[in-house]
Formats: structure tokens, C-alpha cells, sequence
């Protein structure tokens, strides 16, 4: 009796090894048991499930999502503006699944792998955002205006795809400018920095012209005292010869005799009779 109880017990353990699979959610996903059968199809009453789970894998299958942020760059693509001009979008975007909406995500796309949803359904919202939000604003604007512009994609996609239990984290739109409006800009930045080579030259000159100027008066002004010193020099020299000429002629014309002195009572000494 007790050798057939332990049989028993093995048939029972062998059955269910052979009927049931074993699987460990690790953390950073979110396991998802999904009923392959029965009018219960879909996602088990046991939505989420995490660590370790032993399944049926023939009436039963178990899928993982994951729950960290992944950073998608998509394929660029080209939409018009309001005007008509057309530009080019590499939009880049980092998101993740809502904290416990994976089976809601599941219910809904019937994907077994969390890329697919990213990079089609996903992939159409982000292009839709765009379509929108590019459509509201002419070239020029998306030229002034180019903060706002990303800021109001970013708020579309954030709340469309937070509908979807997706969670934007970041985004970047890697819009580019037409070849066309590029050129215009390249040509105004040139003739802006040619502008400003040319008053940088012309106040070159003007400095160096001063610096001329200041240099000539300088120059002038000390030719102007080298002047006035010689010219008084000169004077002085002139006079100080002046009078050595006059005294030079009166000895030169002196006959070598000294004055007659007239003196009191009618007198008159000669002197020249006293240095004989």
C-alpha cells in the first residue's frame, strides 16, 4: 500500500514536470502571465507576476516587459511647416512603461516584445506630434521660436503617450533646417561677420591715424621748444656780440690819446703829457 502511495506521488510529480515550466521575472521588468486558451484568453487574473513563476507552457505563457528607460532613435523623416517649407526630423526619445501598466500595455497591443510597440505604434505618435506641432508655426518662427517649438512637442508626446502607459522622460526633435534657409542663414552670419571685420579695421585705422597725429604734435611741439631755445640762445649770443663789436670798434678807432680835462679856475690838463 505504502509502495503504491509513492508511486502515485512520483506519476503526480513527473506529470506536473512535465506540464509545467519554471521562469524568474528579474528585477527591472515586469512579468506578464497570459492564458493561450479558453475564453479566458489574455491576460490571467494574476496580471502581473514577479520573481519566480511555474506555469503550464502549453495552456499558459509568460512574457517580460521592461520597466527601465530606453532611449530610442528613430528613423528621420521630413514634414512641411506652415508655409510649406519642408524639414528633416531625427527625433531621439527616452521613455519608459508606467509602474505596473505592463499588462494594460499587453491587453492592448497583444505583443509579446516591448520593441515592437516602440518602434511601429509608438514610432506613428511621435511622427503624428510632429505633423501637428510643425504645422503651427512658418519657417521664421521655427527659426525665433525654436525653445517653444520643442517644448510643445515634448508636452503632445508626454501626454499621448502617458494615455498609451508609456512615461516620457526625454526628447530631443534633432530638427533640421532646409538646405535653402541654412544658406541664407551661413550668407547673414557672413555679411554680419564681414560687418563687423570692417568697423574693426576702419577703428584700427582711426587709432592708428590718432596715434599719427599724436606722434606728429608730439614732434611738433618739440621742434616747437628746440625753436624758441635756440632762437634765445641766438638772442643772447646776438647781443652779448653786439657789444663786443661796439667796444672793438671804438678801440679800433681810439687814436691813442686820452681825453683833455677841464678843471676848476679855467685849467686844462692834458693828460697825455702825464703818461709820457
Amino acid at each position: 500500500m505504502k509502495s503504491k502511495f509513492i508511486i502515485g506521488l512520483i506519476a503526480v510529480f513527473t506529470s506536473m514536470a512535465m506540464t509545467s515550466c519554471y521562469e524568474r521575472v528579474d528585477a527591472g521588468y515586469e512579468g506578464i502571465k497570459v492564458n493561450l486558451y479558453g475564453d479566458s484568453k489574455g491576460v490571467d487574473n494574476v496580471a502581473l507576476v514577479t520573481g519566480a513563476v511555474w506555469y503550464n507552457p502549453i495552456t499558459t505563457a509568460v512574457y517580460e516587459y521592461p520597466t527601465f528607460v530606453q532611449t530610442v532613435d528613430y528613423e528621420p523623416f521630413t514634414i512641411n511647416a506652415k508655409d510649406g517649407s519642408s524639414f528633416s526630423v531625427d527625433p531621439t526619445i527616452s521613455l519608459k512603461i508606467v509602474d505596473g501598466k505592463a499588462a494594460q500595455v499587453f491587453v492592448k497591443y497583444r505583443k509579446d516584445n516591448l520593441d515592437d510597440i516602440i518602434n511601429t505604434t509608438l514610432y506613428n505618435y511621435v511622427k503624428n506630434a510632429f505633423r501637428i506641432q510643425l504645422n503651427a508655426y512658418t519657417t521664421d518662427e521655427l527659426v525665433s521660436k525654436r525653445e517653444e517649438f520643442e517644448k510643445s512637442i515634448e508636452d503632445r508626446l508626454s501626454k499621448e503617450l502617458l494615455a498609451e502607459n508609456f512615461q516620457l522622460e526625454q526628447m530631443t526633435s534633432g530638427l533640421q533646417y532646409p538646405p535653402s534657409l541654412v544658406a541664407a542663414i551661413d550668407a547673414k552670419n557672413k555679411a554680419v561677420q564681414d560687418a563687423l571685420k570692417i568697423e574693426n579695421e576702419v577703428k584700427a585705422v582711426e587709432a592708428a591715424a590718432k596715434k599719427k597725429v599724436a606722434e606728429a604734435k608730439g614732434q611738433a611741439d618739440a621742434l616747437k621748444i628746440k625753436g624758441d631755445a635756440e632762437a634765445e640762445y641766438n638772442r643772447k649770443i646776438s647781443a652779448s656780440l653786439s657789444t663786443l663789436i661796439i667796444q672793438q670798434n671804438m678801440i679800433e678807432k681810439w687814436n691813442g690819446n686820452l681825453p683833455t680835462v677841464t678843471g676848476g679856475g679855467s685849467m686844462i690838463f692834458d693828460m697825455n703829457k702825464f703818461i709820457k
